[in-house]
């Protein structure tokens, strides 16, 4: 699959922007704050319906408009899709495909596949447990609808059990409706944390020998999926933590709590690994996100590269940039230089400044 176009109307810092792109290498340069990333967060928007960096639909509305619209062309095997993208200050969204308007986000899933990869994600392994959750649900919610459709109701239960739990300090008569809450919790909590079991037991098959190519055959990396409950004793648990959540008001037990365990050779770089271990693991990690998308969509997700080579040292790059020849990717930098001084093969250029795009 490819993108062949964008076209961004009050957008960020673009009041009014078309890009055609090449099928391979499209670079983005220009110094820092100048745009260069609203670009890729459109791009990804535009598959996803959602911001990498979680930012809400107002935030990425042109300064003093209240509307921005995107429109993607995306070419996938044969078929051709245009996806308009229209974003509004106090309203939901807007989505539709090909002209008709859809009426779940989830519609559009599938249709193009990102593999988003930041400065920040090089942090992934010491962060906290939210951030590797979030790179969890990102990558699923694009490959699974299912998954996708669990976790919007799992996390619409949560929010309406931990609001019960707080009106029940006004109203005790409440508690009985809490039962209800309770069976739902379980009910897609346990699909959820099916989906995470299923998605790590893949991962872990392609990011071993990914992490000892990148180590030089020194380290073997392996991902746990640190549950906060079992699937199979979840209900008995919320029982049992009720008075718990009742005292705190809110909900203590769940797939919310989740985590990932980054082990190298038994050890937890989480904790005890060094900067180096954790962001050669983060790069491992995104390396295999690309294969693994690969395998379950039998085709090629586009990368977006948001000023990252600038972070990792000489024979990262190099790998980095050998292992994506073969996939449509959108890089920005501030220079060229990483891209000359590997021998990249450049296909389409762009210089950024301060919101306007030119085309060398």
């Amino acid at each position: 699959m490819m993108i062949q176009s964008i076209e961004l109307k009050n957008f960020r810092n673009y009041r009014d922007l078309r890009l055609s792109f090449d099928e391979n290498t499209n670079i983005f340069y220009g110094d820092n704050a100048q745009g260069k990333t609203n670009i890729l967060e459109a791009i990804y928007l535009s598959g996803t319906t959602k911001s990498h960096k979680g930012s809400k639909d107002r935030d990425m509305i042109y300064f003093g408009e209240e509307e921005a619209h995107l429109r993607t062309s995306v070419k996938k095997g044969e078929m051709d899709y245009r996806i308009d993208i229209h974003l509004k200050k106090h309203k939901t969204k807007g989505i539709a495909i090909n002209g008709i308007p859809i009426r779940k986000a989830s519609e559009l899933f599938g249709i193009a596949n990102f593999v988003f990869f930041s400065p920040e994600d090089l942090g992934i392994i010491k962060q906290g447990p939210s951030e590797r959750r979030r790179f969890l649900d990102l990558e699923l919610c694009q490959l699974d609808k299912v998954y996708l459709h669990n976790l919007v109701h799992y996390n619409r239960t949560i929010i309406q059990r931990n609001k019960l739990l707080k009106d029940l300090a006004f109203n005790k008569d409440l508690e009985e409706t809490l039962d209800i809450w309770d069976l739902q919790l379980a009910e897609y909590g346990k699909k959820v944390i099916e989906g995470r079991e299923t998605f790590i037991r893949q991962l872990n098959e392609i990011i071993s020998p990914i992490h000892q190519k990148l180590s030089g055959g020194k380290e073997d990396l392996k991902v746990s999926y640190e549950r906060n409950v079992s699937k199979d004793d979840f209900m008995e648990t919320i029982r049992k933590n009720r008075e718990k959540d009742l005292r705190l008001k809110t909900s203590s037990v769940g797939p919310h709590r989740d985590d990932l365990l980054f082990e190298v050779d038994s050890i937890d770089i989480r904790k005890f690994g060094s900067q180096g271990q954790q962001r050669t693991a983060a790069l491992s990690l995104k390396l295999s996100e690309i294969e693994l998308v690969k395998q379950i969509i039998h085709d090629t997700p586009v990368l977006l590269l948001d000023d990252v080579l600038s972070e990792l040292d000489h024979n990262r790059q190099n790998y980095l940039l050998n292992s994506i020849h073969d996939i449509q990717t959108m890089v920005t930098c501030t220079g060229l230089d990483e891209f000359i001084n590997h021998r990249f093969l450049i296909n389409k250029v762009f210089r950024v400044v301060e919101g306007t795009v030119t085309g060398l």
